[in-house]
């Protein structure tokens, strides 16, 4: 395979960030695109808002030789495409996931993996029976920062772990997506879903499956939605791990991710003074990584893995996904009802 064919759903914020990191790739060829709003089908991005990512990527996408669609299922259907990118409203990634896979296509998804427990259902089973390759939108698994931490973290470097907190806080992102969904509860699953996710699956990718939560939360801004959210994973094993997550600041307010890993031997911690690692000797260290984002490292690994016919399994595996994505009901869970949930697995 010379290059690998794209077919992209939805040309939001996420969207128009994959758009463009496949646009520079050598081995990834966008083919095909599919949005329900005319203007983006004509490649004009200019009213997409994120909250973190380059300023420029509101710059009209140039969309020659690109076969256009109104359905992202009519997208599915063209043979010239190997990948469905989905990059859609959350409550219709199962659906496309599914015939995607139905139609012979390898996935790759934007987060969450789904909207609820019953989509989850489906889609593991979908993943199941298949020999597609899938991966999903966990870009921090892939951030430089936090992808070093992990490997020597795993290796034993640091030593046990005794404490870790991990941090994703955003400005109110009102207004920012097509139809305003992300304040729609229901559709988004709030912070808690769509962005708080993320920590969540960096306690389950560093630290492995807790048995419980205990959560708190709160409905700021959007309808019904948890906003903010405060979580304690509980371990086997003693350690105090939490995460929290918002998007209910003021819009001048700076996105913030950061993390805290208090271990036997050193302290890692990624805040405002930078990536360092503090020694129990007194060493303080400054990790050198690669400048790049996530996204830019999960995508080119997924399609240097459909080119080459390799099991793309370096920063994920569909249990691993799907492992997160049930911590994080539960999270809601106990927000919804005060208490402490057992996770099922």
């Amino acid at each position: 395979m010379k290059k690998v064919r794209i077919g992209l759903i939805g040309l939001g914020f996420m969207g128009s960030t994959h758009f463009r990191i496949y646009e520079a790739m050598k081995d990834a060829q966008i083919v095909a695109l599919a949005d329900v709003d005319a203007a983006k089908r004509k490649g004009d991005v200019s009213k997409v808002v994120g909250n973190i990512g380059n300023a420029d990527n509101s710059k009209p996408l140039n969309l020659t030789g690109v076969q256009v669609y109104k359905s992202g299922f009519d997208l599915v259907k063209d043979p010239n495409v190997d990948v469905v990118d989905i990059c859609c409203p959350t409550p219709d990634h199962a659906d496309y996931i599914i015939a995607a896979l139905a139609a012979g296509k390898h996935v790759f998804s934007e987060k969450p993996l789904c909207r609820d427990l019953k989509q989850a259902a489906r889609v593991e089973k979908a993943v199941k029976n298949t020999k597609q390759f899938v991966n999903f939108g966990m870009c921090v698994r892939a951030w430089p920062e936090y992808r070093y931490t992990y490997e020597q973290f795993k290796a034993g470097v640091y030593g046990k772990v005794l404490t870790a907190t991990f941090r994703r806080l955003s400005p109110d992102i009102a207004g920012n997506a097509w139809q305003n969904w992300f304040m729609d509860g229901a559709r988004s699953g709030g912070a808690l879903l769509d962005m708080h996710l993320h920590d969540t699956d960096l306690v389950r990718y560093f630290f492995g499956r807790p048995t419980a939560v205990t959560s708190i939360g709160a409905n700021i801004v959007s309808k019904g939605g948890t906003d903010h959210v405060i979580t304690l994973y509980h371990f086997d094993n003693g350690a105090l791990v939490e995460a929290e997550g918002g998007w209910s600041a003021p819009r001048t307010t700076p996105f913030e991710m950061t993390f805290q890993i208090i271990c036997e031997k050193a302290t890692v911690r990624l805040m405002a003074e930078g990536f360092k690692v503090y020694w129990k000797n007194g060493r303080v260290e400054s990790p050198k990584v690669e400048a790049t984002t996530g996204w830019h490292k999960e995508l080119a690994y997924f399609v240097d893995c459909v080119r080459k016919g390799i099991t793309p399994d370096k920063y994920q595996t569909f249990d691993d996904v799907l492992d997160s994505f049930k911590i994080a009901m539960a999270e809601q869970k106990s927000v919804d009802t005060g208490k402490k949930v057992t996770i099922k697995y």
